[in-house]
């Protein structure tokens, strides 16, 4: 093995170890000869016991898995890749081109450190941060990482953008200055149902059951079936879209991406600020939690098969809670079949 450091004393003085690999010089702060020789021996092989430690590593996972000394972090990204479909794999592919993942991307596992991955999440974004933290479990689970490069309190925390629901105001604002037909349908769609605008995109009236008040469809992110029945307000705007073939026969051949720039040019114009179309499935959870829908109904209309990922969703959702007397009033009156059931109320700011 090649000797990577070298000792040497400066002008006389004192004794110096240089690193031929990094360039960079120690002082061992001493002028006895006999001491300098001592402490450089004890670098040394502290550096030749690591290093065979790692070949010693390397050899004993090498009689179960060939691969293990030559596989990179683009195996794991590209086999990752293969277990996702649809709008999932479009967005699993842009994010591993992700220039931070550059800097590990040919990097064999084996040898990774904490540092590596330390300086692709300083180089890199929030997504960065999400999408590193999947490959690295991937790996961990598919056998090809023996121990975590980072344990996963030490991770950074994940701080994402504040995210907002559209209000009903501005809902109304945008759809009473919407003169397109087609794409005020769209917005009045996204309001009463709380689809993703690509599933809203592709519906066509074959999904439309008139007799029970029913649209089903395939989610294009899960594949899942979603069965929403809808009330009167949607069926006076479906009965002005087509009654047969794609609903939305423009916005279906239009990109989500353009789909959500036009919507924010319409925000722009109202000044209208902090809202997405994807605002629409805030708004959709928390009108649901302030009206005491059951929670596990309103997992299912928006496609939430986690609990926490709903909760962020309704989190903003402000519940006035009666009291407990007056619920218990309320409630005998309803048995009795006078009045309605009562719910929690809006707070408004």
């Amino acid at each position: 093995m090649k000797q990577r450091f070298r000792l040497y004393r400066r002008n006389g003085g004192i004794y110096y170890v240089h690193d031929d690999e990094t360039g960079k010089q120690e002082s061992l702060q001493t002028r006895d000869r006999a001491e300098a020789s001592a402490l450089f021996a004890a670098k040394t092989q502290s550096h030749r016991q690591a290093h065979l430690n790692l070949q010693l590593a390397r050899t004993y996972l090498a009689a179960t898995d060939p691969m293990v000394s030559k596989r990179t972090w683009q195996v794991p990204m590209d086999e990752l890749g293969k277990t996702k479909r649809g709008p999932t794999l479009v967005r699993w592919q842009r994010a591993i081109r992700d220039k931070a993942f550059d800097l590990i991307r040919d990097l064999p596992i084996l040898e990774t450190q904490a540092e590596h991955f330390l300086k692709v999440l300083y180089v890199g974004t929030v997504s960065t941060n999400v999408f590193l933290r999947r490959i690295h479990n991937f790996a961990l689970d598919m056998g090809w990482l023996p121990w975590p490069v980072v344990v996963k309190r030490q991770w950074p925390a994940i701080e994402f953008k504040d995210k907002r629901a559209i209000t009903g105001d501005e809902h109304c604002q945008i759809i009473g200055r919407e003169k397109n037909p087609e794409r005020k349908a769209f917005y009045q769609m996204a309001w009463h149902t709380g689809a993703s605008q690509s599933d809203l995109a592709f519906l066509e009236a074959e999904n439309v059951d008139w007799e029970h008040h029913v649209i089903s469809f395939a989610r294009m992110k899960t594949g899942s079936i979603a069965i929403m029945r809808f009330s009167e307000d949607v069926a006076e705007i479906l009965r002005d879209l087509p009654g047969s073939g794609p609903l939305f026969p423009h916005l279906r051949t239009v990109r989500a991406g353009d789909r959500a720039t036009e919507f924010k040019q319409r925000c722009r114009g109202l000044n209208i600020k902090g809202v997405t179309l994807h605002s629409y499935r805030y708004a959709w959870a928390e009108r649901a939690k302030t009206a005491g829908y059951p929670e596990r109904f309103a997992m299912e209309n928006l496609g939430h098969n986690s609990k926490a990922v709903h909760r962020a969703y309704a989190r903003r959702a402000q519940v006035e809670l009666p009291s407990l007397s007056e619920y218990e009033r309320q409630r005998k009156l309803f048995a009795n079949g006078v009045g309605i059931e009562p719910v929690a109320q809006v707070v408004t700011a």
